[in-house]
């Protein structure tokens, strides 16, 4: 059975990595150091504490500057993944037919993709240190969901628009779905997530989920040994 193909997936890994760890010294709040995220607090300040937190734990882990892909694993399920609604961002990925699946696939669904998303793009995570971000704006969007629009500034070449959705659930704020230069993440997987679902339904879906995450596996294991 074909497998997903790896270029969607490389470059929303690409959105996720810049939208969720990517922080520096030219923040609009004057963030002067990391502190835990507080999930309660104002949007704008969560993202900013999010990503200096985890940005302090790269640089205090020997481990994770090295590359090693277990402790870069971990330190994105420990810093990162409690602050994303990984359900509805897997949720509005898969679109109409998450109605038609049952409780034990949409489960399996988003284990998939999240394994397959925290696995593709957290070896590039040493690198953050040699961007800045600043927050330009948070706009509503409703009375529970924000855009907090940021401003990434590379090394070199021009800045890039970045912006992050956040819902307030009952009991924090969790980001959904972010955008490089106006390309949200949650249509990019739509994409390549209806074609699939097309020629196999949901269970093709996850068959090439998990397909993509053992080679994934199989590639961190060999780059180890």
């Amino acid at each position: 059975m074909r497998t997903i193909h790896a270029n969607p997936y490389r470059a929303s890994a690409l959105l996720l990595l810049l939208a969720f760890l990517l922080i520096g010294t030219a923040s609009a709040l004057g963030q002067a150091k990391a502190t835990a995220p507080d999930a309660s607090q104002d949007p704008a300040q969560l993202v900013v504490a999010l990503a200096s937190n985890v940005i302090e734990a790269v640089r205090s882990d020997k481990a994770a500057q090295s590359g090693d892909a277990a402790a870069l694993q971990r330190l994105v399920e420990e810093r990162v993944l409690p602050y994303i609604d990984f359900e509805r961002t897997t949720r509005l990925s898969v679109g109409r037919a998450w109605r038609h699946a049952t409780a034990e696939q949409r489960l399996q669904l988003t284990s998939e993709f999240r394994t397959l998303l925290i696995r593709t793009y957290a070896g590039a995570l040493a690198t953050v240190r040699e961007y800045k971000v600043r927050v330009i704006l948070t706009r509503k969007e409703g009375d529970d969901e924000v855009v907090v629009r940021t401003e990434v500034v590379a090394p070199r070449g021009d800045p890039i628009q970045l912006d992050y959705r956040l819902e307030k659930t009952a009991a924090a704020w969790k980001i959904y779905d972010v955008s490089v230069a106006g390309v949200w993440l949650v249509p990019t997987y739509q994409t390549s997530f209806a074609s699939e679902i097309s020629q196999g339904g949901i269970e093709r879906l996850i068959t090439s989920l998990a397909a993509r995450n053992r080679q994934n596996a199989q590639n961190a294991a060999q780059a180890q040994s």
